[in-house]
């Protein structure tokens, strides 16, 4: 049961540690000042439920801590989703993959509030109106640029189109969901599907965005260890100073 609540709150901690890590570099880009500091503390709003639960995670483990988790583990080691990794383009496709994530997160630290596990439920209590803020900023912006100008429209069309297949591992269940929901620890993530659809697609027609045709994911996912290419690059510069001075303090 030890190491599946590990690989579990390792899934959770690496998923909001990849994305803090993409809009970390996409601070100073935004397209405004406001927006910036805005999608800046997501990111750090991120960083700190990362932090948390991969400090959970090396306490179950024993003799490490969440630096070393998250800066000396090798890439196949993360059980991120394949979502997060993928690399920022335009401010409209960074807005859609958080957008795609918040409804998620949403859901399922609704359902981890009333864990069984008392690490997991505190955690998810801190970080759950942090969640619905993110969920609140997101819709506002995909209404914002969904009904602005053609340009902003299609650019949003075009990052739901590249983005929607990665949709699918958010409801994959492996092993560790399917004990989670067993032991009341965690939800079933397929049991997530329907009302994250509803949102999506509800909030896709008010934004005047066509929904795009189911794809079919072939790529084994990221909660079993398979990641995309992009991740291998992102984690070889979020790891570079630790590696190179592994001893450093600040």
């Amino acid at each position: 049961m030890k190491d599946s609540i590990i690989d579990y709150c390792l899934r959770l901690g690496d998923t909001s540690l990849i994305l803090s890590q993409r809009i970390a570099e996409y601070c100073s880009k935004a397209p405004h000042l406001e927006e910036d500091l805005a999608i800046t503390n997501v990111g750090l709003d991120l960083l700190g439920n990362a932090e948390n639960l991969l400090n959970y995670a090396a306490d179950l483990i024993g003799n490490t801590t969440s630096d070393e988790l998250a800066f000396k583990r090798k890439e196949k080691d993360f059980r991120s989703i394949h979502l997060v990794e993928t690399p920022n383009t335009d401010f409209a496709f960074i807005l859609v993959r958080q957008f795609f994530i918040d409804v998620y997160n949403n859901l399922l630290f609704e359902k981890l509030c009333e864990s069984k596990d008392e690490t997991i439920a505190g955690i998810s209590k801190k970080s759950i109106k942090e969640v619905k803020y993110h969920l609140i900023r997101s819709k506002d912006w995909m209404l914002r640029l969904g009904k602005g100008t053609t340009e902003s429209n299609n650019r949003l069309q075009n990052a739901v189109d590249e983005l929607w297949m990665y949709t699918e591992e958010l409801f994959f269940d492996n092993e560790t969901d399917l004990l989670m929901a067993k032991e009341n620890i965690g939800p079933l993530n397929k049991d997530l599907k329907e009302i994250w659809m509803d949102t999506t697609i509800k909030t896709l027609e008010e934004s005047n965005i066509i929904i795009p045709e189911n794809i079919h994911y072939t790529l084994q996912y990221g909660k079993n260890g398979y990641h995309t290419e992009y991740l291998g690059y992102l984690l070889a510069e979020m790891q570079h100073l630790p590696l190179l001075y592994p001893e450093a303090k600040w």
